[in-house]
């Protein structure tokens, strides 16, 4: 529940700041694996091509990063409740890419 909720905290403890520096944090890590090839295991938005049930889509899941960009999609055993949030989550992803398609379709 605290690690949900992590953005809410830091925005309360920050007051007038902002949760701006976790994201922040979190890409320099990520382009410092890259860039010095440390094939470090990181959260990050991949493209699933069947990992995790999924195909065709950019979702948060655990991925080693090193010189090639994402160099494996680390899959672990989710338990029932949280496989079920995690296909929620991916469909609510999938309906907002479906909506961004019929705008661009509109204009």
């Amino acid at each position: 529940q605290r690690t949900r909720d992590g953005g809410a905290e830091i925005v309360g403890l920050l007051k007038t700041g902002s949760a701006f520096y976790a994201p922040a944090a979190a890409a320099i890590r990520m382009a410092t694996s890259y860039l010095k090839d440390e094939k470090q295991l990181l959260p990050c938005a991949a493209h699933l091509n069947g990992e995790y049930g999924q195909k065709d889509i950019y979702v948060g899941v655990p991925c080693i990063i090193g010189a090639n960009g994402v160099e494996k999609i680390v899959e672990i055993s989710l338990p029932t409740e949280q496989k079920a949030q995690f296909e929620k989550s991916v469909a609510a992803v999938r309906e907002l890419c479906g909506g961004i398609q019929l705008n661009k379709k509109a204009a």
